[in-house]
């Protein structure tokens, strides 16, 4: 690495070298030339005065980039492609006459662009199967184990820990499905020339139709694809790169809110990311353990999640068929967004198959807060032994106000069950009360909910994707 001018974060300490190899000059240029083959081939099949030697030659070359050359070609060009239309013709020399024929810059940018953006899809989408899998696991091992929710940063009604997880793989079956749908609305921009009207193929074959579409039909084909755009000005309508990037965004959101809770949690010394033996939490204050990965989630998500207006912009402004002002853009932000989202989900599969419960805590806090959840169980148990409700009401309303006090006031446990034990009004119930007060009896459906959920939601998606399975997190640094 060159410490003398800025390295991209994304690549140096984020982002796994799978996803960065994707979106590399190396796979880019090599797209380019596999298309060119595929496009020289297919005119070639068709009737064009194009041999097979040149084709041979060709992909003698398909990956031995000459990028030296290509890079002093574009300097005195001023254009990439056709700058390496030349480098390629350097090597290819007797194809150097049919490289590109009858094709617009954009028949290899937008289709590479977009095998690039499929390959990048697939990535992402093996990422999410496997932290989907490992919040599975967190989810059935802690399906009974009572905790507090909350609501508005309130104690509210008690859940349990992996109901509480199962709402975190809600929002990524959520996201695998939009995923999916993404996958399934691909299409390549294929073979349309200069404006979209494919007017210069009409011209290379003589005005036949039925060539022209098996033309475009062929290179696709050999790409390994077989839906293209059904009308495209000079580029593949920009909106793709919006939904591509709303998908994307959609992640980011559930990827930081799990932050922000376990973030949370941390806080309260329930469940910890994991922090390794030579971690250092702080360079100040050395008994901290912050929890860094989910920071790193929350601050990576941010930047994913303002990135779909960019490309909302670019969409709305492209002029007619096209214009310019996309490209050095695009070139930033869709890659950007894939590489941030991969780091994201890296920390996401590594936090989540690594959490820490400390179920005594979590005890603690409900045992805190129980005694005020169960004040109606008790109160119907004592008016089921023939007492006034009432006056029950207005007995437990007095005593939990003087427990609130005991607690806000002066800073001491929380003692109503005592002062309930000693009044004598409540007689009825004070041999129940360990009973009464058992937290999985405040837990409602929350294990079989767990279960159940899990297996008609989140066990067909990783059954469908098993053979993805069993990736591990990496954190770079």
């Amino acid at each position: 690495m060159d410490n003398s001018v800025y390295n991209n974060p994304l690549i140096t300490r984020y982002a796994s070298a799978e996803m960065a190899s994707n979106f590399s000059d190396e796979k880019r240029f090599r797209l380019w030339r596999k298309l060119w083959i595929a496009l020289a081939e297919s005119e070639m099949e068709l009737g064009l005065n194009i041999t097979q030697s040149q084709i041979d030659e060709m992909k003698k070359y398909a990956d031995d980039i000459n990028f030296e050359l290509a890079e002093k070609y574009e300097r005195e060009v001023r254009h990439d492609v056709m700058a390496h239309v030349k480098a390629f013709g350097a090597q290819a020399k007797s194809a150097m006459p049919i490289i590109h024929l009858g094709a617009t810059s954009c028949f290899v940018d937008c289709n590479s662009e977009l095998i690039i953006m499929r390959d990048a899809i697939s990535i992402i989408k093996q990422k999410l199967v496997n932290v989907m899998d490992k919040l599975k696991s967190f989810a059935l091992k802690y399906k009974s184990l009572p905790t507090l929710g909350f609501t508005h940063l309130q104690p509210a009604q008690l859940t349990t820990v992996g109901k509480r997880a199962t709402l975190w793989l809600q929002d990524l079956t959520m996201d695998y499905n939009n995923l999916v749908n993404l996958e399934n609305s691909f299409k390549l921009r294929g073979v349309k020339g200069t404006t979209g009207t494919q007017a210069s193929f009409m011209e290379l074959f003589s005005g036949d139709e039925d060539k022209v579409k098996e033309l475009e039909k062929r290179v696709v084909g050999k790409l390994g694809y077989d839906k293209v755009y059904g009308v495209t000005g000079q580029t593949y309508p920009r909106k793709f790169d919006y939904n591509t990037l709303c998908v994307l965004s959609q992640i980011a959101q559930s990827a930081y809110k799990f932050s922000n809770d376990i973030r949370i949690l941390q806080n309260m010394k329930e469940i910890e990311e994991p922090f390794e033996k030579s971690q250092i939490g702080s360079s100040a204050m050395a008994y901290k353990r912050n929890p860094m990965r989910s920071e790193r989630i929350g601050s990576l998500a941010r930047f994913v999640i303002s990135l779909p207006v960019n490309c909302a912009v670019t969409a709305s402004t492209q002029w007619f068929e096209r214009t310019l002002d996309d490209s050095a853009n695009r070139r930033i932000v869709i890659a950007q967004a894939f590489l941030a989202l991969d780091g994201i989900l890296n920390i996401y599969m590594n936090v989540s198959e690594n959490l820490v419960v400390y179920d005594k805590v979590i005890a603690k806090h409900i045992a805190a807060e129980l005694p005020f959840m169960a004040t109606e169980n008790i109160m119907m148990e004592c008016v089921k032994a023939g007492g006034n409700r009432q006056e029950l009401h207005e007995k437990i309303r007095v005593l939990s106000m003087e427990a609130g006090k005991n607690v806000k006031e002066l800073g001491k446990e929380n003692n109503l069950i005592d002062l309930i034990k000693a009044d004598e009004a409540f007689a009825a119930v004070h041999s129940k009360l360990d009973d009464i007060l058992d937290a999985e009896k405040f837990i409602g459906r929350a294990p079989s909910q767990t279960e159940e959920f899990i297996k008609n939601e989140v066990d067909p998606i990783l059954e469908e994707n098993k053979a993805f399975l069993g990736r591990k997190g990496e954190v770079k640094v």
